[in-house]
């Protein structure tokens, strides 16, 4: 079967052509062809994405996108078995593009369409990493971590998902780029406070880990935020001594660093899972995963990240997670095809982990 993925719910416009054999699993996906293009130039002297000209440029883009896939796979259009697309959570403009050319290619060829969760493509993408050390196994934990997503799953196969926590107000994407606009450093955030973060003492402020005394397994990122503010005000004003910029970037960083860790190591042991799999643009963060690898470590669980190249958006995964639901008969959600900014993963979670406290 070759899927073809498309995925334009931000600021990338994305199309990937995916191979699977009969009767091949998740960890056997062969991608023929991923290509990606980025709007960041377009969004940085913003400060942030701007959806008019999000949407805009995906419609310029999307056409070349797609020729260009579809030549590097070395695929015609009349061989292609299914084609998926991001359905949501997203800027609705981006969605609609990507959603509209969609239709147009599965309608001409009397192909299935199959519509993707966003966040479902980032939680399958590390099966779409070469399996070493160790392939990946269901069941496991997840982090999500996005520019708009911080969630905690429970995985135990494709669509039997637990929930057990997210953000309660910021996502670390956002943390990250709100504190990198603080800072006066550049956009992405995540990427410019983790070069300064390179050169400075993460340990020379005390910033707080928010909710790490709670049971729950929800994050909270605007009380850091708040934090990392009222100490460059107190630099300012002399009460303080000033630091440099570099540690205090460091020490941003480490405290929401610090949470993802604690949070999702003690998820493994409450669930009573050996295996953690990390996806979403922050998951590039080598921070994260030098800290997660050793504390996984310590505790003997797996780790499982995708390619560098597929933390940040891709339509390979997009593609991936459409076999996925292809290979669920039952699943009712493919008879829905109507883009959706706003999209709770809980929509696809069988329970929460507070309504298995209470069975």
């Amino acid at each position: 079967m070759i899927i073809l993925g498309l995925e334009s719910s931000c600021d990338e416009t994305a199309a990937a052509i995916v191979q699977f054999d009969d009767g091949a699993t998740l960890a056997q996906a062969r991608v023929l062809a991923n290509v990606v293009w980025s709007q960041l130039d377009e969004h940085a002297k913003y400060g942030g994405v701007v959806p008019e000209l999000a949407s805009r440029a995906h419609i310029r883009h999307i056409g070349p996108i797609l020729a260009q896939t579809l030549h590097a796979a070395g695929v015609l259009p009349g061989e292609l078995d299914a084609v998926a697309v991001t359905l949501g959570p997203g800027l609705i403009g981006g969605l609609l593009v990507g959603l509209a050319v969609a239709k147009g290619i599965a309608l001409a060829a009397g192909i299935p369409l199959v519509g993707v969760h966003h966040m479902e493509g980032h939680l399958l993408s590390p099966f779409l990493a070469p399996s070493v050390p160790e392939p990946i196994h269901f069941p496991f934990v997840a982090l999500l971590v996005s520019g708009g997503h911080t969630l905690l799953l429970h995985v135990r196969g494709v669509r039997d998902y637990e929930f057990l926590g997210q953000t309660r107000d910021d996502a670390v994407g956002e943390a990250f780029d709100k504190g990198a606009r603080v800072l006066g450093l550049g956009y992405p955030g995540g990427p410019a406070i983790e070069q300064a973060a390179q050169r400075g003492d993460r340990h020379r402020i005390a910033f707080p880990r928010i909710l790490l005394d709670k049971e729950k397994f929800d994050f909270s990122f605007s009380g850091l935020k708040t934090a990392l503010r009222t100490e460059l005000l107190r630099q300012q004003a002399g009460t303080i001594p000033v630091q440099p910029l570099e540690d205090v970037a460091a020490s941003y960083q480490e405290a929401i660093i610090d949470t993802l860790t604690f949070k999702s190591i003690r998820a493994c042991r409450h669930v009573g899972c050996r295996r953690l799999l990390v996806a979403g643009g922050v998951g590039a963060n080598q921070r994260l995963r030098e800290r997660l690898l050793q504390e996984a470590r310590e505790g003997g669980i797996t780790l499982h990240f995708p390619p560098m190249a597929l933390c940040t958006d891709n339509a390979a995964m997009i593609a991936l997670a459409g076999w996925a639901q292809l290979q669920q008969p039952s699943d009712s959600s493919r008879g829905t095809l109507d883009a959706r900014a706003r999209w709770p993963i809980r929509d696809l979670c069988r329970e929460t982990i507070e309504e298995k406290k209470r069975s």
